[in-house]
């Protein structure tokens, strides 16, 4: 989650947001280990949208882009055996049969993984604009140390 009184107004709000702003949460954390499985499998482009500020219903997006359907349902697959693991469960699985996407509820994280046209036709970088990006990979080694310790 963002401190709202440390983070100042960034007339970009799609830089990524300086991990010295944010508070762990476990949502944050869940975020950011997903987007390290779509990285590791090869996912393309994960970003991690920070949607704490804009509505309630969810605190971050997860979005990759596969190259195939069965990447992207391996990425879906995977994601939801390691967010398992760390206590959270899926609420809703669509796409299940779709080539183009697939997307997965897990309450507070939402996580997209589309292919490249898919990606670009529903364009949710655009649509939620003013979601500030989080910088996941710096974020992930840390909690991945303090899950070792």
């Amino acid at each position: 989650m963002i401190n709202i009184n440390t983070v100042r107004p960034d007339p970009n709000p799609r830089s990524p947001l300086s991990t010295a702003t944010l508070t762990t949460t476990p949502s944050l954390e869940h975020a950011c280990l997903a987007a390290k499985v779509c990285d590791d499998l090869r996912g393309k482009d994960t970003v991690v949208l920070d949607l704490t500020g804009i509505t309630p219903l969810f605190d971050y997006f997860v979005i990759s882009t596969g190259n195939s359907r069965r990447q992207m349902h391996a990425i879906a697959d995977e994601v939801q055996q390691i967010l398992k693991r760390q206590g959270s469960k899926r609420r809703g699985k669509e796409g299940v049969e779709s080539t183009k996407w697939v997307v997965q509820d897990f309450g507070d994280v939402v996580v997209h993984v589309f292919t490249d046209e898919a990606r670009a036709l529903y364009d949710l970088e655009h649509l939620w604009g003013d979601a500030p990006r989080v910088e996941w990979s710096d974020l992930v080694d840390q909690f991945l140390d303090d899950d070792a310790a």
